[in-house]
């Protein structure tokens, strides 16, 4: 027999749902639409992530099944970040699907699954904050962009191509003539430089 996870949930998290009011008659339902805070840590990447404590609308809902809970829906929020060839800051939504089983404790699938193929009910408690995760997670890009077409930014100065002049360009010199192009910017009293030799 599976051993009950020590942790508690609390009803009162906003990505807990509660299933008392859910008849465990298989195909029963309730929606769940709710406004809530983004969780304390971000949903995403370094690069772009739902910010901690932004508005994510819920748009759910919670079906019963001989095994547990089946939630389905939507997971609305804004996007924050920057772009990542020039750096500008990305704000965007995004849109995610949510299509879990929450197994009842001491079902079958409670017994034959491991902890991370399904999830569990706790206490007639659900946490959605992992599904939520994991769908935020595979909807993000690693690498965002500002736009498809971004140039990204000049490598010597660090500005957008898009905001240089036409023709923009470093002179490149090569580090074995460095310390001869010194002495040419000094001043060169026979105004030329040999480098034969």
């Amino acid at each position: 027999m599976r051993t009950s996870s020590a942790s508690h949930l609390d009803p009162r998290a906003p990505l807990v749902l509660d299933t008392r009011d859910l008849p465990r008659s298989p195909g029963s339902q309730r929606a769940v639409r709710r406004t809530v805070p983004a969780p304390d840590q971000a949903l995403g990447f370094d690069l772009i992530s739902v910010p901690a404590g932004a508005d994510l609308v819920l748009d759910l809902s919670m079906h019963s099944v001989s095994e547990g809970v089946y939630v389905s829906g939507t997971v609305s929020g804004p996007v924050a970040g920057e772009c990542g060839r020039c750096l500008r800051e990305i704000s965007d939504e995004t849109t995610v699907k949510i299509a879990e089983l929450y197994a009842y404790p001491e079902s079958t699938t409670d017994e034959t699954t491991d902890e991370d193929e399904v999830g569990r009910i706790q206490d007639d408690l659900i946490d959605l904050e992992q599904a939520v995760r994991d769908a935020v997670v595979l909807a993000l890009p690693q690498n965002p962009l500002c736009r498809e077409d971004c140039p990204g930014m000049c490598p010597g100065c660090g500005v957008p191509w898009d905001e240089l002049p036409a023709g923009h360009g470093h002179e490149q010199i090569d580090a074995r003539w460095a310390e001869l192009s010194k002495l040419r910017q000094a001043g060169d009293p026979a105004g030329q430089i040999d480098t034969e030799e």
